[in-house]
């Protein structure tokens, strides 16, 4: 399916190399030199982007006037005691809080349709289920 090269570059900075396109990610100081988007950051653009895309497709094909979709997303680490609707009750949890803003003449039915659907897109669906992260360590280059 989908591949990504990351290459280090000084600091803490990493060149992405993701088909032809390639762009950096990096910390802000004083940790790294704020080059690009953290790897946080660039996890929550994932959601951000699929998100929008997936509420756009939808409204495209039922012939809604969505005009536009924002995506605002925000990053947190919370305690879990802090989480009632949470099965882990002990240390720490990451939550992920997205808010969707649906810009153009849609009725009310129409804009609650497109936040469930906004619910379902591909990388949402991703972070939700228990994934398996397979490590192999490459031979050593010669």
């Amino acid at each position: 399916m989908a591949e990504v090269l990351v290459r280090s570059l000084p600091g803490v900075a990493q060149e992405i190399t993701t088909g032809a396109h390639q762009l950096v990610a990096d910390e802000p100081a004083p940790v790294g030199h704020d080059q690009g988007p953290s790897p946080y950051e660039l996890l929550l653009a994932a959601l951000g982007s699929c998100t929008a895309m997936t509420v756009r497709m939808y409204a495209d094909r039922k012939g809604w006037p969505l005009e536009r979709v924002e995506v605002r997303l925000r990053h947190d680490r919370i305690h879990a005691e802090d989480c009632a609707e949470c099965e882990t009750r002990d240390g720490f949890l990451d939550r992920i809080t997205k808010q969707l803003t649906l810009h153009g003449e849609l009725d009310d039915e129409q804009r609650a349709r497109l936040a469930e659907i906004a619910e379902r897109c591909p990388v949402q669906r991703t972070l939700q289920r228990e994934i398996a992260i397979e490590q192999r360590l490459a031979p050593v280059p010669v």
